[in-house]
């Protein structure tokens, strides 16, 4: 057994809200330790889209998902949360002090007070089209954009009518030689203020639209040429550097599942007056809870956490009265924030 790693809250997952967590909670004086599954902090917003554009985050009109991550990071600085990568949360249990005991696959064993799920949609990875052969080009298969410069000049062509693959079309639009959207169908799922804007590219001739579904790809010895597009009119070849498969994530809640929460639709249930599960000491904030008239949006889990921070002081501290402080008149906050 490893040795054994003390902390007042164990937040598993390190993407926006999780980072926003070890913020709310230091401004209370407690301690974090913070697992997640990928090698690196950011969750989806830097693992499958660093530099998508993210346009509701107050005060920034937009902010890719890398830098929204930095300055978290920035942020909680003050704060000397531990950070514990490519760990997956397994097993659970109730120690006779009240306090919960969590392992990992890799053989991690905590102590904690509590325990902070935000965890995001749970494990996930990209769904991969049903197309023949596409294993011999992932390096030209894309499921996210890590450097934005590599798609420079490029032939593209983008599958999918969600808010990624309409709002790639509008990012890469601007530096790539052509750039060509393929959709099964010509109603989108994406937010309207951005497929007008996509239809409004297509009107102009600056990007080209096609209803159908690639079948096949073509190349040779590794390196794509182009790709075949069934449509009504009968089957378009179409020149391709880059395939950008956008069909949504496979997600997983993992060994979260088994650990006796109210679950529903594979969400966990929550309390919105403490965000607390049907577990006590037991919390969830972010795209991992539900409750009536939920939200999935990077700034309801920055909500989410603050009333959650605070329930935690209180479940920890039960004796002891929180007076509600702010950054802006606390000198005891400040000089706590300044001191990094």
């Amino acid at each position: 057994m490893s040795k054994l790693i003390e902390t007042d809250a164990l937040i598993i997952g390190a993407g926006p809200v999780g980072l926003f967590a070890v913020f709310e909670l230091g401004l209370l004086n407690i301690n974090c330790h913070v697992i997640d599954i990928l090698d690196k902090p950011g969750g989806q917003c830097a693992q499958l889209y660093p530099e998508k554009p993210i346009y509701d985050i107050p005060a920034y009109p937009m902010i890719s998902g890398k830098d929204l991550t930095d300055k978290l990071l920035l942020q909680i600085k003050p704060f000397s949360p531990v950070f514990h990568f490519e760990e997956l949360a397994k097993d659970l249990k109730k120690n006779n002090d009240g306090t919960w005991h969590i392992s990992t696959k890799k053989g991690l064993n905590f102590h904690a007070k509590v325990i902070i799920i935000a965890a995001g949609g749970g494990s996930f990875e990209p769904k991969k089209p049903n197309i023949p052969n596409l294993e011999k080009y992932f390096d030209q298969v894309r499921y996210s954009i890590d450097q934005i410069d590599n798609f420079k000049n490029k032939d593209i062509v983008i599958l999918g009518g969600g808010d990624s693959a309409l709002d790639w079309t509008v990012q890469l639009n601007e530096i790539v030689k052509s750039l060509t959207l393929i959709h099964r169908r010509d109603v989108f799922r994406g937010s309207p203020a951005t497929v007008n804007k996509v239809m409004d590219l297509r009107d102009k001739g600056e990007i080209k639209f096609h209803v159908g579904q690639v079948k096949n790809i073509i190349g040779s010895n590794g390196i794509l040429d182009a790709v075949q597009c069934e449509k009504k009119e009968g089957i378009l070849e179409i020149p391709c550097d880059i395939l950008m498969p956008f069909f949504g994530l496979t997600m997983s809640l993992g060994p979260v599942e088994k650990w006796g929460l109210n679950l529903l639709e594979d969400r966990v249930s929550v309390s919105t007056e403490t965000y607390q599960t049907s577990v006590p000491g037991i919390y969830a904030v972010g795209d991992i809870n539900t409750y009536p008239g939920k939200l999935k949006l990077i700034l309801s889990g920055f909500h989410e956490t603050a009333l959650m921070a605070h329930a935690v002081f209180k479940y920890i501290n039960p004796e002891e009265r929180l007076t509600l402080q702010y950054t802006t008149t606390s000198s005891s906050l400040q000089k706590k924030l300044l001191a990094k």
